[in-house]
């Protein structure tokens, strides 16, 4: 989303209005659109100032709201999977908020253990046998050579 206008900009083209010019030609002049202006000139009357609003919460509620209580929890439920930490929380949540929560708290997931490069078999190469292996002979000189 794009970032607000600034409160001068808002304040600018408020006063404007209210100095008596029109709407068209204070849209036109500080290139804004109608609608913005009109959304201004209404938060203004409501509220007294045309300032963008802060400190909303974009998107849903969160879940699990109590991050304490929680970190709590998943401290003493740690060594189960998401999905079984979900059945045992209090209220109805899914494995993918209980993945979310956790990592607000700091938590990592599990990982599976992998061997490392060093600790895996690697083949053994022989370099003695090279000196055995013929060398490959090239047919296309051969047959034009018969």
């Amino acid at each position: 989303m794009a970032a607000p206008y600034s409160d001068d900009l808002r304040q600018k083209a408020v006063s404007a209005v209210e100095r008596g010019e029109k709407k068209s030609h204070v849209c036109r002049t500080l290139n804004i659109s109608r609608n913005t202006l009109d959304i201004w000139l209404k938060r203004k009357k409501q509220t007294g100032t045309v300032a963008a609003k802060t400190n909303y919460r974009r998107g849903p509620k969160p879940q699990i709201d109590d991050l304490e209580a929680f970190q709590k929890f998943a401290e003493q439920y740690g060594h189960l999977t998401q999905e079984k930490m979900a059945q045992k929380w209090a209220n109805p949540v899914s494995r993918m908020r209980i993945g979310q929560a956790l990592k607000r708290i700091g938590f990592t997931r599990k990982k599976k253990l992998m061997a490392t490069e060093k600790e895996r078999k690697k083949p053994e190469k022989s370099f003695s046998k090279k000196s055995e292996v013929m060398p490959r002979k090239d047919l296309s000189i051969l047959m034009k050579l018969e």
